[in-house]
């Protein structure tokens, strides 16, 4: 029997050709269900006409493509890789789990009933003659005497469920960041009305105020915790759980971004902007980047009982994430300090200064590759605790310390939480105090403009007068003055209606970026 299989089991050529049919026609129904829900989930998005989603779906599409990969590789790979031998001392190094008794098949079946599948069998009272159990009987040709398997037949078939757990995490994941990351910024929406509404108000020339009065500068540079660096930092990050953004440093950053990139006082919708930019941060963090494999292959290595290092790989998503909030707090009161340090009084809303600089390394996307190194941890250590508890069950081996097991469960889902909803707006928003925008965020406004450019051109040309024929004179000095004139009667019509345009323009004072 091949590894894992159960006393009695038949071979395909044994197997009622009605149950064959049976289970390949589900799982086909299924896939084809499965491929219909993201094709029109895809056409969703192209109907409203959000290009950075749809590319993330082609992504989560890719990366599910290279998962499926993997899983054909092991699936026509198994008995390959079973028939590679190594020594038994080797083998018997850097273990998951301590070596255990080697016993047969009919012990292992009494003693494992506890849980359907079992790679090790464990007995707690003999550690004298310890041996690695691999699951299954004659899951591949036998070893010489001295070598065993460098993995089972069972192995490679649990480590194919890793994959399948994998993509299910991976595509889950992504859907509950996004949703989150909408969810924080759907609640600026009436922030941006507000802004928007009180601009002439607030920019009012006559309006002069101390800078200490203004509310932005007031909530970042009140008390004496800016005097020292501790405090300082201590204070941005205790900040970013507790309304991580306000109002005022919404309407400040608006203003500034409005300023030093668009013309100011223009009724931008910042707001939609910022939901475009979180689309595009998404689209990155959704991806599984050569790195990132990398760093799953050292969480597979490093995870050697009495070793304890996953218990401190656990904490990096927390400590990123921290450090990530806390700049991104600190770059907030920053600009503030600067207001202060430069102006005593401030004519209308108060100006940030907007650059790079304020970042690590002037790099803003730094910022954002830490956040997608912390999302695909965070999702990695949950899906690798939920394949332990299907493949050998939750008291295993595996969960010995099973309190720091439910301490790096809980610091999962909170590490997910605060990276999706506060962590990932937050960079969406603080990161347009760079020296640059995203071009692409401007697309859609500008076809838009283009568009209805184009729309009036046409009407003018329509309505301009018809070309009246030259009479008499020779056929062919007609001819040729009919073409001339003609040529230079087209140009003429089809420059009147641009100058027309640039005109009207001009009047309406009509801003690409906000449309006709």
């Amino acid at each position: 029997m091949a590894g894992g299989a159960s006393p009695g089991a038949r071979e395909l050529d044994q197997t009622p050709t009605w149950a064959v049919a049976l289970v390949v026609a589900v799982i086909i129904m299924i896939s084809i269900a499965l491929e219909k829900v993201l094709h029109s989930v895809g056409e969703l998005f192209e109907h409203k006409k959000k290009e950075a989603l749809y590319e993330a779906l082609q992504k989560v599409k890719g990366e599910l493509m290279v998962l499926g990969f993997i899983s054909l590789l092991l699936t026509f790979g198994q008995s390959y890789i079973s028939k590679i031998c190594i020594p038994e001392r080797l083998a018997d190094t850097m273990l998951f789990c301590p070596r255990k008794h080697r016993h047969s098949h009919h012990d292992h079946q009494e003693s494992g009933g506890g849980h359907h599948r079992r790679l090790f069998s464990y007995d707690d009272d003999d550690d004298d003659d310890v041996r690695r159990f691999l699951g299954g009987d004659g899951g591949g040709p036998a070893c010489k005497l001295g070598h065993v398997p460098l993995i089972s037949v069972h192995g490679l078939h649990q480590l194919h469920i890793f994959i399948f757990f994998l993509a299910v995490f991976h595509v889950a994941y992504g859907a509950t960041t996004m949703m989150l990351g909408r969810l924080k910024t759907r609640g600026w929406k009436e922030w941006e009305r507000e802004c928007v509404n009180s601009v002439t108000e607030l920019n009012n020339p006559s309006r002069f105020r101390l800078t200490h009065e203004t509310s932005f500068v007031r909530d970042h540079t009140r008390g004496a915790w800016t005097k020292t660096k501790f405090s300082f930092y201590f204070v941005c990050m205790w900040r970013q759980f507790f309304r991580s953004v306000r109002k005022a440093d919404y309407c400040t950053m608006r203003h500034g971004f409005v300023s030093v990139h668009l013309t100011p006082g223009s009724k931008f919708d910042f707001q939609k902007y910022i939901k475009k930019s979180l689309e595009d941060d998404f689209k990155v963090v959704v991806g599984i980047t050569p790195a990132l494999w990398a760093s799953a292959v050292i969480f597979l290595l490093m995870d050697v009982h009495g070793w304890y290092v996953m218990s401190f790989i656990s904490m990096i998503p927390l400590v990123v994430t921290l450090a990530v909030g806390t700049k991104l707090q600190a770059i907030i009161a920053r600009m503030a300090l600067e207001i202060v340090e430069k102006h005593a009084v401030i004519q209308g809303m108060p100006l940030v200064q907007v650059s790079d600089q304020h970042f690590w390394f002037a790099w803003p996307p730094l910022v954002l590759h830490l956040i997608h190194f912390v999302l695909f941890q965070n999702a990695f250590e949950i899906t690798y605790f939920f394949w332990i508890w299907y493949e050998f069950g939750l008291r295993s081996c595996f969960h010995q310390d099973f309190t720091l097991i439910t301490i790096r469960v809980c610091l999962g889902v909170v590490v997910q939480f605060i990276c999706s909803y506060i962590t990932l707006p937050l960079y969406a928003l603080v990161t347009q105090m760079g020296s640059t925008m995203k071009r692409s965020i401007f697309d859609e406004q500008t076809s838009k403009a283009l568009k209805q450019w184009h729309k009036k051109a046409a009407q003018k040309k329509a309505e301009a007068p018809p070309r009246s024929k030259i009479p008499g004179g020779d056929s062919s000095d007609n001819t040729g003055r009919h073409d001339g004139d003609s040529d230079h009667q087209d140009v003429t019509v089809e420059a009147q209606p641009n100058r027309t345009q640039s005109n009207n323009n001009n009047n309406d004072n009509v801003d690409l970026l906000t449309g006709p």
